[in-house]
C-alpha cells in the first residue's frame, strides 16, 4: 500500500512544504484550535451558533474533549516497521482508513451546496461519507458527486411511517453501504446558543432537502395544503426573512416559489413529522424486513443498550453522545466505548463519534476498542474555510496524524494499535 518510509502522513507533511517553498499554505490550518478560531471568524452567528453550539452548560462537549486528554500513547521503540497499513473492513467494505465522516444537518449555514461540497471532499481520499437524513442537497445529487466513493444515509424515524420507507428505498436505490438510524435525536435538546438567537435552521427552510426531494414527503404537503384553513399571519420582518428563505432553499424557481405555498407547508410539515418521539425497540426490529442494507444504530453510550442492539441483529453501533448536542451532562463518548466493548466482546463491529479532533484521538479510539470513528466539527469548520478543498484538507491532515502515529509507535496495522499502548491519567 504504502512504499518504505512513505505513508499519507509523510506525503502530506512533503505537500504542505513543498508548497511552502513558493509562499502557499494550507488552505485550513493543521492544528484544530487555529482551525476553530478562523472558522468562527469565518461563520454567521447563527451558524455557529448551529454547528458548533451544544446542550446546556457544553459540560458534555468538554467531558468529550476531557476523555481523551485522560489517556496517554506510550510509543514503542525500534520496531522496524517502515509502511503502514491504515484500511479496515467495515460491514463487507474494505476502506483506506477507520475514519468516516458524520452527518451533520444544516450545512449550508457554513457553505452554500453544502452536502455535495462534503461529498467531493469525502470522495477526494475515498472515505465514507454519511449522507446527513437534515442535508441540504439531495442524496441522489450527493451520491452522483461522490462516484463510486463509499456512502452510507442517516435516517431519523419519522412519525409517518411510509416516509421511512420511501427514505429507506432511496438510500438502497444510491447505493448506500449501510442505514445508520440515529437514535438520540427524537427531540432536539436544549441549545442555548441557538435559543439565545431565536434561531432553527430548519424553520428557514435549511436542511430539509431530504424531504422536499422525497415523494411521499410532497404527497404529505399537498395534502396540507389542500386540508389547511386559510388564516392571517403576523407581518414582521423577520417573518418576510424568513419567508424568503423558505422561498429560495425551496426546490423550483423563487418566483414560483414566492407565490406558492409550498414552501411554508414543507417546513410546517417537516417540524411536524421529522422525528417520532415515540421510537422503540419494537420499531428498529422492523428494519430487518424493510431493507437489504446493513443497519447501524447511533447514539448508543450504555452497554445493555449495546447488547440489545446486537442481540437485535443489528450490524453495527456508532457509541455516541450527538457531539455534546442532546443531553448536558452526559457520559463521554469515549468512556462509554470502553464499557461498550467490555460489555459486547471483540467481535462485534463498534464505532466512536464525538468529540474526535486529531488523528491521535484516532489512535486513542481505536486503541481502545473503536473499529473506525465518525469526524464531525472539524471538516465543517473546514468547509466553512475552503468549502469542498477545505473538507478534503482536514480529511487528509487527520489521516496523516494518525498514519504518522502509528509509524511514531510502532503499530503497522490497524490490529497492533492495542490498548496496552495507552496509559490513563492517574488523576482522572
Amino acid at each position: 500500500m504504502s512504499t518504505p518510509n512513505r505513508g499519507p502522513g509523510r506525503a502530506r507533511q512533503e505537500s504542505v512544504y513543498r508548497a511552502g517553498v513558493f509562499g502557499r499554505t494550507p488552505a485550513v490550518p493543521t492544528d484544530f484550535a487555529t482551525l476553530e478560531a478562523r472558522a468562527e471568524k469565518a461563520s454567521s452567528a447563527t451558524a455557529w451558533a448551529y454547528v458548533a453550539g451544544g446542550a446546556g452548560e457544553g459540560r458534555t462537549m468538554r467531558r468529550n474533549r476531557a476523555a481523551f486528554d485522560s489517556w496517554s500513547i506510550v510509543p514503542r521503540m525500534a520496531h522496524g516497521n517502515t509502511t503502514r497499513d491504515l484500511s479496515v473492513d467495515l460491514l463487507g467494505t474494505t476502506l483506506p482508513a477507520p475514519v468516516l465522516l458524520a452527518p451533520i444537518g444544516a450545512g449550508a449555514l457554513m457553505s452554500p451546496d453544502s452536502d455535495v461540497k462534503i461529498a467531493r471532499g469525502a470522495a477526494a481520499h475515498g472515505v465514507t461519507y454519511v449522507f446527513s437524513n437534515q442535508g441540504c442537497n439531495p442524496m441522489e445529487e450527493c451520491a452522483a458527486a461522490m462516484g463510486d466513493s463509499p456512502r452510507w444515509v442517516q435516517l431519523y424515524w419519522s412519525t409517518d411511517e411510509d416516509l421511512v420507507d420511501s427514505m429507506i428505498a432511496r438510500a438502497e436505490a444510491i447505493g448506500a453501504g449501510a442505514l445508520v438510524v440515529t437514535l438520540d435525536t427524537t427531540l432536539l435538546g436544549w441549545r442555548p446558543m441557538d435559543l439565545n438567537l431565536g434561531s432553527l435552521p430548519f424553520s428557514q427552510g435549511i436542511g430539509i432537502a431530504q424531504y422536499t426531494s422525497d415523494p411521499r414527503f410532497t404527497e404529505i404537503v399537498r395534502e396540507r395544503i389542500a386540508n389547511a384553513p386559510k388564516q392571517a399571519s403576523e407581518v414582521t420582518l423577520g417573518a418576510i426573512r424568513t419567508l424568503i428563505s423558505m422561498t429560495r432553499n425551496h426546490p423550483g424557481s423563487f418566483g414560483a416559489n414566492l407565490r406558492s405555498p409550498e414552501p411554508r407547508a414543507a417546513v410546517e410539515t417537516f417540524l411536524d413529522i421529522y422525528s417520532n418521539p415515540g421510537l422503540s425497540w419494537e420499531h428498529l426490529a422492523t428494519l430487518r424486513e424493510r431493507t437489504r442494507l446493513p443497519v447501524v444504530l447511533k447514539g448508543i453510550l450504555h452497554p445493555d443498550d449495546a447488547r440489545k442492539a446486537f442481540d437485535s441483529g443489528v450490524d453495527a453501533i456508532v457509541v455516541s453522545n450527538h457531539g455534546g448536542r442532546q443531553v448536558d451532562n452526559a457520559i463521554a463518548s469515549l468512556d462509554a466505548l470502553v464499557t461498550i466493548r467490555e460489555a459486547v466482546g471483540a467481535d462485534p463491529t463498534v464505532l466512536l463519534d464525538s468529540g474526535i479532533r486529531t488523528g491521535a484521538d484516532v489512535f486513542t479510539a481505536l486503541a481502545l476498542g473503536a473499529d473506525a470513528v465518525l469526524l464531525g466539527r472539524p471538516y465543517m469548520y473546514g468547509l466553512a474555510l475552503a468549502g469542498e478543498q477545505g473538507v478534503a484538507e482536514v480529511v487528509a491532515n487527520v489521516i496523516a496524524e494518525l498514519d504518522l502515529t502509528m509509524a511514531l509507535s510502532g503499530t503497522a496495522d490497524l490490529a497492533a494499535i492495542t490498548r496496552d499502548l495507552l496509559v490513563r491519567d492517574s488523576a482522572r
